[in-house]
């Protein structure tokens, strides 16, 4: 089956039964029913990777990730995705584990199939590829690497005043030893996140102690964390997560070693993700609008720039979300 076989079965011409595959134009909603349901019952599949090699303008919008299995990546996913389906586009998606190799080789390989625009929402950023896809024109959006520039959008989330409003909440909660546990901890936003906290503890004043430990991404790499900070002899009464992803593999360990959160000691993440508020108990985080950033790349990436000014950069300040993970530091017992 082809394009001229639906027009003729729908009683209109190719380029309309173009224009309403590809969403654009105004086609009377009449019209509009008799090419769908043609495409449905002569079971109609355009070939959207051959058009794009043909010249045409591609339907399909890349979105690489560093860790696939953090739920954090899939609701920006989704809420693209949605956004994409609605609009008559396809979203091709790649993990890299946070392997600059492995960003590069994926970034090529959607070159390669001719995408609309690439969204980069990774930590192991290497400049030169931003620059070589500036140079190639690709509409490109990252998230918290790099700078706006021609063609490259860029969202930055303040993890600074996100990681103050966490760090002040425990303190009024009378919380004076806290651990930070992340992982990657020499990558780019991940790395900025560490600093901000050590930052923080030091404004503080001198009566907080602090330490910090890095593992994998993921529950695996919460749990070992936690028992090599209580194997250190550092006995926190919070600790801050980098992610919600983490935090719920240090909620399990805390309560395999009997110690009783919010009792014992508080535990906080960061991003809000759904699985957060559904924990035993549920989690103290901040808020990341994934559904937002989901909805900025589609505009971002879909939409042909007015100029080859660079667009402004979008700043998103996370919101504290207390939940029961939380509470008063115990007193010492005497």
């Amino acid at each position: 089956m082809n394009l001229e076989d639906v027009a003729q079965r729908a009683g209109v011409s190719t380029a309309t039964v173009s224009r309403v595959l590809n969403n654009i134009g105004v086609v009377k909603g009449s019209t509009k029913a008799r090419v769908l349901k043609a495409v449905e019952e002569l079971k109609y599949y355009p070939n959207i990777h051959a058009r794009a090699l043909a010249g045409g303008t591609s339907r399909a919008l890349g979105l690489i990730v560093s860790n696939v299995e953090n739920p954090f990546f899939l609701d920006i996913f989704r809420s693209l995705e949605d956004e994409a389906h609605s609009r008559g586009f396809e979203v091709l998606v790649a993990n890299t584990d946070y392997d600059p190799d492995r960003l590069a080789k994926s970034v090529h390989l959607m070159l390669g199939r001719r995408v609309a625009g690439i969204a980069l929402i990774v930590s192991e950023m290497d400049p030169t590829l931003l620059q070589e896809l500036q140079e190639r024109k690709v509409r490109t959006m990252v998230l918290d690497v790099g700078e706006p520039r021609p063609y490259i959008t860029s969202i930055k989330t303040n993890y600074s005043r996100g990681m103050q409003r966490i760090a002040e909440y425990l303190f009024s909660l009378g919380h004076r030893r806290m651990a930070f546990i992340g992982h990657h901890t020499s990558l780019g936003p991940l790395s900025d996140r560490k600093k901000t906290f050590s930052q923080v503890m030091e404004q503080l004043g001198a009566g907080v102690e602090y330490t910090a430990i890095a593992d994998s991404d993921g529950f695996d790499g919460g749990r070992r964390a936690v028992r090599q900070l209580y194997h250190s002899g550092f006995n926190p009464s919070a600790i801050l997560c980098v992610n919600d992803f983490m935090a719920v593999g240090v909620l399990r360990q805390l309560r395999e070693m009997n110690l009783s959160v919010p009792h014992d000691v508080s535990v906080t993440g960061f991003d809000n993700i759904r699985l957060s508020e559904f924990l035993n108990p549920a989690l103290t985080t901040v808020h990341i609008p994934r559904e937002q950033i989901g909805r900025r790349i589609f505009e971002s990436l879909a939409s042909p720039p007015e100029s080859e000014a660079p667009p402004p950069e979008v700043i998103i300040d996370p919101e504290l979300v207390v939940r029961e993970s939380t509470g008063p530091a115990r007193r010492p017992e005497h």
